[in-house]
């Protein structure tokens, strides 16, 4: 510690007197106090939006140790609710916490310490990294792809980064404000002692005016939003980019059957469910509609944020898996008629696939299953993302 927070020597007088003079940046609102506030709020929202994130990504690509439960049905609605929701309120928190803190990039001397120097240095990452979650995410809810990477990944490793950064930042910060707020220092650890002082009357806008309009622009962006996966929220839903009421069957598509490139196959007469297991056998569509089917009243939650209750319709995926002798703890794999793509298959383990609310779908409120929605048949189960309720089954495999 005496190490990282051992000042440097002082600069000659003319290199400390920097661009930061008296005068410049003298609004009020370049406040320690506000900074420190906006951080605060800034921190909640990205360790919850972090934390849920974790949560999405494990369900989409989980580790051979974690076995996700299937109950509460409304859990992953939940979590990436709140991933997408608090992702968005970030966006005047991070405006607002950048625009206070602008002043500190023009310290002079530039580095005080070695820990000085290190919480300058994981700015670079932590801003960069903060940005660039952000605005991925929003092209991600959007599902406006300029970007050739794949999403998934590169918001799980840059969350890492982003975090890992704010840790080391928020650390580094420490050891500054320990080291320079004593007898006769207190005002050292802000840009200046005046900017500490209680807010002098004067025309503008306050400290607190400002607290009101970046919390009043979170909360309006979370109430015009969370109608996407809040349910009675959904006339509110006005800059969210879709409603999840709205669609083939009232509910919403991501991935059609054209984009998927399955139209002609899917409707194909001689369609065939293939279950793999002990006892293979095959279906035909009208015995699989003949098959004995059960009801599920179940959510659809992506990964953009939105989330819409259904009534499904379709013979359970275990007793499927019991005709062909499949024993009760084995992990199957669920395949596509689609031919290519990151999820035209989906393991289902042993948790899911037993559960008496997943189906192999066929029917959806009350109607036979649309195309876009999946036709002939498709995987529904509780509490996983909707990129792993494959689509356009064929084909079910013990693995």
């Amino acid at each position: 510690m005496r190490v990282l927070t051992r000042r440097f020597p002082h600069p000659p007088a003319i290199l400390r007197q920097g661009p930061l003079r008296e005068g410049t940046f003298s609004s009020r609102l370049h406040d320690p106090r506000v900074a420190a506030l906006l951080g605060i709020w800034l921190g909640i929202a990205f360790g919850v939006c972090f934390l849920t994130g974790l949560v999405s990504h494990f369900m989409q690509h989980p580790p051979s140790w974690l076995d996700w439960p299937a109950r509460p049905v409304w859990l992953y609605r939940t979590t990436q609710g709140l991933h997408v929701a608090t992702g968005l309120a970030s966006v005047p928190l991070l405006l607002a916490k950048l625009w206070t803190v602008y002043p500190r990039l023009w310290e002079w001397p530039p580095v005080r310490s070695a820990a000085h120097a290190l919480e300058r240095l994981t700015i670079v990452p932590l801003i960069a990294g903060a940005v660039f979650q952000l605005a991925t995410g929003i092209a991600n809810i959007a599902q406006w792809y300029r970007f050739r990477f794949f999403f998934t990944v590169t918001h799980y490793w840059v969350a890492w980064i982003t975090i890992g950064a704010l840790l080391v930042h928020v650390a580094a910060k420490l050891a500054v404000v320990r080291a320079n707020v004593g007898p006769g220092r207190a005002g050292r650890a802000g840009l200046t002692d005046r900017r500490s002082e209680p807010e002098p009357p004067g025309d503008g806008l306050s400290r607190r005016g400002l607290g009101i309009a970046v919390g009043t622009a979170a909360g309006v962006i979370t109430l015009t939003t969370a109608g996407q996966f809040v349910p009675g929220l959904s006339r509110l839903d006005l800059l969210a980019p879709r409603r999840p009421d709205l669609g083939p069957q009232r509910l919403p598509v991501n991935r059609t059957a054209a984009a998927a490139r399955v139209t002609a196959i899917a409707r194909d007469p001689s369609y065939r469910l293939e279950v793999v297991g002990p006892r293979p056998f095959t279906l035909s569509l009208d015995e699989l509609l003949a098959f004995d089917h059960h009801t599920s009243k179940l959510p659809i939650t992506c990964v953009e944020g939105w989330a819409a209750d259904a009534t499904w319709h379709g013979p359970r995926l275990r007793d499927l898996l019991d005709t062909a002798g499949i024993p009760p703890g084995a992990t199957v794999r669920v395949e596509s008629l689609e031919a290519r793509g990151g999820y035209r298959a989906s393991e289902v383990n042993p948790s899911h696939a037993r559960d008496p609310l997943t189906l192999l779908a066929t029917g959806l409120n009350g109607a036979a299953l649309d195309l876009d929605h999946g036709y002939p048949a498709r995987l529904i189960a509780p509490n996983r993302p909707g990129v792993l309720q494959t689509k356009w089954v064929h084909r079910v495999v013990m693995l």
